[in-house]
């Protein structure tokens, strides 16, 4: 812990202009990002005495080692810093919600020559208009049916649309009249686009237009007896009509806005979102955080604006958005959001009528969202803290384990070993600090020599690390005070810059950039976790100590009876069955062992799809392709001679030269079989099969 006082800012250092500071640990790394409209003032918060701060500020100042800050010219600059850097350094002591990225949107692929309506999830792509998010994805697939009756988008992936075109007959759709088969050039690019348009416009809320042109087209059809068509319009309106009472109406006026409502107690906080547009409910979405600094419902939602819109540009932020409570400075709020959006934002509490009935609606579902969320174990911040203190006080530790690491080996009959690396913080798991490995010291399986090459190899890098540093030097090298960045000031008793090290050669080491982001195998865990019994756990310790770490706790999972193996102990700990420690033990290594295998497989499968060809330099995937649709197969392009090789378009002397070498060194193929009768095929000369 470091006191506060041996890093304060001199009196008077501190501008007492608009800006964003950071908090840096002793290792360099961004623990905290905050704005303010004074520095001065605001800083000196942090700076008071220690018992007068709230316990979350009182953990992060004594956790620092340094303070910087970066003057900006106006709040909304300030703002959009902070925002950004948030998003850069993921600071552990801002509050971060934990967005659900399984949220379904209805998107519209507007980048694409022939637009294409389809579910997608995850993060936004450019050139993609997004409706949505919606609950679940079956009810964005009954809203598609029902508008291709009017709008027939393709809705088909690449494969489909490509097969169609070559084939000249387009898919089911196509023929049931719910796709305007573009495929096969029934429509032109420029028609489906319109469409497509349509579609996303009618989405968007302006659907009083279309509903009376086809109303409008219906009775004109049967004024002149057109009573087929007429009846199509008039299943066509209905269709739309069905489309839009999925969704009612809450707002008479037309409006479109956002609303957010938060929920919160003195360890975490929820948020709920309804995006309202044409009066309409068109999605809602749901954030949980842990309040890890001393934040209000003010600060929480200027936090959930921050998220919301970051990213976003254009109709997707809304005229209107409605909060339950107005963040610190909302004037700035309120000039950021519009200048994400382009035109004026409003940003208020709803006051009465329907808007605040809605938003009761909104707060209504963020206390449930909070409430199902505390019952979840792995995500209860009491229940974490309980498994970690179990683990300690089992393991004979002296402090909670905050951060593990777990090591699991993979392979499939002594082939394509690998190895994972999982990390869990906090009791939660960090999958941006997972790595994966590939068994290089040997061949063929061993579990125990493979976990004490990774372990090794690990703590190896995490030891240059420490080299760069110059942490671990016995007599460090001179340094001067740390560069400050451009517009931006350290304080007296900040961390020193880089050491200039010496490595294993005596060469100077490279200087390291202290930006504050995570670095690869930078961190030492508290407790490493090795999937396997004492076996594994020796081989860990053994790579451990050859390496001179002797402040890393090792301990092996078993599976079969989910014992827990200390080094140089004959006999197991053995938790009890209901013990959260235990509990987090197995997540632990069961996700170590998810990740392992997915890498193997993926791992097993490429090697499965190569070919010869992989091998020689230079030799694209466009060339390998014109060399098998040349000569047929990869055996008779083994036949072929260097001369022959050389006719193909595109390939020259020495490429074909290096094709031959490559060919000729290769292994033989093993035999295909036909899997119903057991006869093994071989590939004649004709390219027939026996």
């Amino acid at each position: 812990m470091a006191d506060p006082s041996s890093y304060r800012p001199k009196p008077g250092q501190i501008p007492d202009s608009p800006g964003v500071y950071k908090f840096r640990d002793e290792h360099r790394r961004v623990i905290y990002v905050g704005k303010a409209k004074n520095l001065r003032q605001r800083l000196a918060n942090y700076f008071q005495d220690l018992a007068a701060l709230h316990p979350r500020t009182r953990t992060m100042v004594t956790t620092a080692a340094s303070v910087e800050w970066t003057v900006v010219s106006t709040e909304v600059e300030a703002l959009q810093l902070e925002y950004s850097w948030i998003k850069e350094f993921d600071p552990r002591f801002n509050v971060k919600y934990r967005d659900d990225k399984s949220y379904p949107y209805l998107a519209v692929t507007l980048n694409e020559e022939f637009p294409r309506v389809q579910v997608m999830r995850g993060a936004k792509k450019k050139g993609v208009r997004y409706f949505g998010p919606y609950g679940h994805a079956w009810a964005i697939r009954e809203t598609v049916d029902l508008m291709l009756r009017v709008f027939p988008v393709r809705t088909c992936s690449a494969g489909v649309f490509k097969n169609a075109a070559r084939t000249g007959r387009p898919c089911l759709l196509g023929y049931i009249g719910k796709c305007s088969a573009p495929c096969v050039g029934r429509v032109t690019p420029e028609e489906h686009r319109e469409l497509a348009d349509d579609f996303c416009d009618f989405m968007a809320g302006r659907t009083g237009t279309y509903i009376r042109r086809l109303e409008k087209d219906m009775m004109v059809a049967a004024e002149e007896m057109e009573y087929e068509r007429a009846a199509r319009l008039r299943d066509d309106v209905e269709a739309l009509k069905r489309a839009m009472e999925k969704s009612a109406v809450v707002l008479a006026d037309a409006t479109d806005a956002d609303l957010i409502a938060v929920a919160e107690d003195e360890l975490e906080a929820a948020v709920q979102i309804f995006h309202v547009r044409g009066g309409r409910v068109r999605g809602q979405r749901g954030w949980v955080t842990d309040k890890v600094e001393n934040v209000d419902t003010s600060g929480l939602v200027e936090l959930a604006l921050q998220q919301l819109y970051g990213e976003e540009t254009g109709d997707s932020v809304p005229k209107e958005v409605l909060v339950p409570a107005l963040p610190e400075d909302p004037d700035a709020v309120s000039q950021w959001l519009a200048g994400r959006r382009g035109s004026q934002v409003s940003l208020r509490i709803p006051q009465r009528g329907d808007k605040k009935d809605l938003m009761a609606t909104v707060q209504r579902n963020a206390q449930q969202a909070l409430g199902l969320h505390k019952t979840k174990r792995a995500s209860d911040l009491t229940t974490r803290s309980r498994a970690l203190e179990e683990i300690a006080q089992a393991l004979g530790l002296d402090t909670a384990p905050l951060r593990i690491e777990c090591f699991d080996i993979s392979h499939l009959q002594g082939e394509d070993v690998v190895a994972s690396m999982v990390v869990f913080e906090d009791g939660l798991v960090r999958k941006s600090e997972y790595r994966r490995f590939q068994i290089k010291g040997f061949e063929g399986q061993d579990d125990v020599r493979s976990m004490h090459e990774v372990i090794g190899r690990r703590f190896k890098r995490y030891l240059q690390e420490k080299e760069r540093t110059g942490e671990w030097e016995e007599t460090p090298a001179p340094t001067g005070p740390a560069p400050a960045p451009q517009n931006t000031t350290t304080a007296p008793g900040a961390a020193p810059g880089p050491a200039a090290g010496a490595d294993a050669a005596g060469a100077d080491a490279e200087p390291r950039e202290d930006d504050g982001r995570p670095k690869r195998f930078a961190y030492p865990p508290q407790l490493v976790v090795v999937d396997g019994g004492q076996p594994q756990v020796a081989a860990a310790k053994r790579a451990l100590d050859e390496l001179g770490i002797d402040d890393i706790a090792v301990c092996g999972l078993a599976k079969r009876l989910e014992e827990v193996w200390l080094p140089d102990d004959d006999d197991p700990v053995v938790l009890p069955r209901s013990s959260e420690g235990l509990y987090l033990l197995q997540r632990v290594r069961d996700e170590a062992h998810r990740f392992a295998i997915t890498y193997q497989r993926a791992k097993r499968a490429k090697r499965i799809r190569s070919s010869p060809l992989d091998s020689v330099a230079g030799l694209g995937e466009t060339r390998k392709q014109a060399l098998i649709k040349h000569f047929g197969s990869v055996k008779k392009l083994k036949q072929a001679t260097i001369d022959e090789i050389c006719e193909v378009p595109g390939i020259g002397r020495r490429t074909a030269e290096s094709v031959a070498v490559a060919l000729a060194s290769a292994a033989p193929a093993a035999p295909a079989v036909n899997t119903a009768t057991g006869e093994i095929i071989e590939e004649d000369d004709g390219g027939s099969t026996t």
